[in-house]
């Protein structure tokens, strides 16, 4: 099966999420840099939702360049990680209208939990059906980056019930890390 419907499809999506998210974002109040200042912190959770989503999509046509088949499962997974990426302008607002309370940015994490490991079963099913000494199997190895995000995640959940702002910072440290492409599929080509 080829993949180009696939890409299109994810592409489209991820525009769609993207363009949400934008919406989502109201004026400031006023015309005033005060009246800026206050829309800050949403404005800065704007950018990190918009880099990570960035992240997904440009990982994901990393590894569907390293792939050269796709199979049903791969299209299945491939949803599971676009539902989990369109919860993403949810969680940012939700943050937003409680001001960064706990539950809504442990949520926030979540959605990226969800992501990640959506990404992971994708990545699976995509080594499966090209095979264990493809391009992809050998580019993702034991995948200690993205072991060590789904921990940071973790704890960024659960610290969001103590110190919400510390688990957003912690959310800027898994985009840091994957803010440049996989070199591990880019040094494949």
């Amino acid at each position: 099966m080829g993949k180009q419907r696939l890409e299109a499809f994810t592409d489209g999506v991820v525009a769609i999420v993207i363009t949400i998210m934008v919406l989502e974002i109201k004026a400031p109040a006023g015309a005033t840099f005060g009246a800026l200042k206050a829309e800050i912190p949403i404005l800065l959770a704007y950018v990190l939702s918009f880099v990570n989503v960035g992240i997904f999509w440009n990982n994901h046509h990393h590894m569907l360049h390293a792939s050269e088949r796709i199979n049903g499962l791969a299209l299945w997974m491939n949803l599971v990680l676009l539902f989990w990426l369109t919860l993403v302008p949810l969680s940012i607002r939700w943050m937003d209208e409680t001001h960064f309370s706990p539950v809504p940015t442990a949520s926030y994490g979540i959605v990226l939990i969800g992501a990640s490991i959506a990404y992971v079963l994708l990545e699976r099913a995509l080594i499966r059906q090209n095979g264990p000494h493809s391009k992809l199997a050998r580019a993702i190895g034991s995948d200690r980056k993205g072991n060590m995000s789904l921990a940071i995640y973790l704890a960024a959940v659960a610290l969001s019930f103590l110190r919400p702002g510390v688990a957003m910072a912690l959310y800027v440290v898994v985009a840091m890390i994957w803010f440049i492409p996989d070199r591990r599929i880019e040094s494949l080509f």
